[in-house]
């Protein structure tokens, strides 16, 4: 690796952790104005929120980066919300959630977390999830580690299903068809059985719960790219893995994923999960997941 002042991406990464702090700064205050925070408008649906502080996160975060690295390229939750392409190219590009879990954000359950994952050649190279309100500050950049506040992580050595706390989440999808195949596939986890199941209500948080070794899986159908980029190489980083819910490769844009201590663990629980799929991030471009035992 190239010392840190020649190295761009390290460069990127250290900005990135700088603005995640400050982008907390801004969740913590409006946290503390009277009745929770800035005003709930709803996107695709009745429980799919934003809020105007969402919406300042990331015209922070994107602002900062373009007078720091104006030639980068962007994918935020609130730009693609508000009609920008969701499409990755080889172009260095810097994927923002600017609050993953808005929905605890607007009910003051402290779960809420600052994605920043940054990729060049399509690949994730770096990832910054900031716990605003814990403040624990995860990173990790391929093939250098991954930390909490500074701490290494390593994911769970537990292979036995039964002995495993599985994480996942219900989405704000409310199609019948959808809800049954949630319910069906929880059912089916918790009768394998496993110790519990829990979720944080936050994709990136649940992932760093698998990096840091307090659950040992992670599935969620209905995420979208921006949830668990930055989440992505922060897992894989702490020893973890990671397979699309069909059991295949892993496909940041499918909004399918499943993160895990080992591939032991990973495979017991696709093998209960009722597979669906959603309309793709970046709209119609051919499905990369491939159905199959994991590789």
């Amino acid at each position: 690796m190239a010392e840190k002042s020649h190295d761009p991406w390290q460069s990127a990464m250290d900005h990135a952790v700088a603005v995640a702090r400050k982008a907390g700064e801004m969740v913590r205050a409006a946290l503390q104005v009277k009745d929770g925070c800035s005003p709930v408008q709803t996107k695709s649906s009745a429980v799919d929120l934003v809020t105007e502080t969402d919406q300042e996160v990331e015209r922070l975060i994107i602002q900062s980066v373009k007078s720091k690295f104006p030639s980068h390229r962007f994918i935020g939750e609130e730009s693609v919300s508000s009609g920008e392409p969701c499409v990755l190219t080889t172009a260095p590009t810097w994927i923002i959630d600017p609050i993953d879990g808005t929905t605890n954000f607007v009910h003051g359950y402290p779960f809420v977390g600052v994605c920043i994952g940054f990729a060049v050649n399509q690949q994730v190279e770096w990832g910054v999830v900031y716990s605003a309100i814990e403040d624990k500050m995860y990173t990790a950049r391929r093939g250098g580690g991954a930390f909490c506040n500074g701490r290494p992580l390593q994911v769970s050595p537990q292979t036995d299903v039964h002995r495993a706390m599985a994480a996942t989440e219900f989405g704000s999808n409310r199609d019948p068809d959808v809800v049954d195949k949630i319910f069906s596939s929880l059912r089916k986890v918790l009768s394998l059985p496993v110790h519990g199941v829990r979720g944080a209500g936050s994709a990136a948080l649940n992932m760093c719960a698998v990096a840091s070794g307090a659950v040992e899986v992670y599935y969620e159908t209905g995420i979208h790219v921006w949830d668990v980029a930055a989440a992505s190489v922060i897992v894989t980083e702490a020893g973890g893995v990671l397979f699309d819910t069909t059991g295949g490769a892993v496909d940041l844009m499918s909004r399918r994923i499943v993160a895990a201590n080992n591939k032991t663990i990973a495979t017991r629980i696709i093998e209960q999960l009722d597979v669906y799929r959603p309309e793709r991030d970046d709209h119609g471009a051919p499905d990369g997941a491939q159905d199959g035992a994991p590789q």
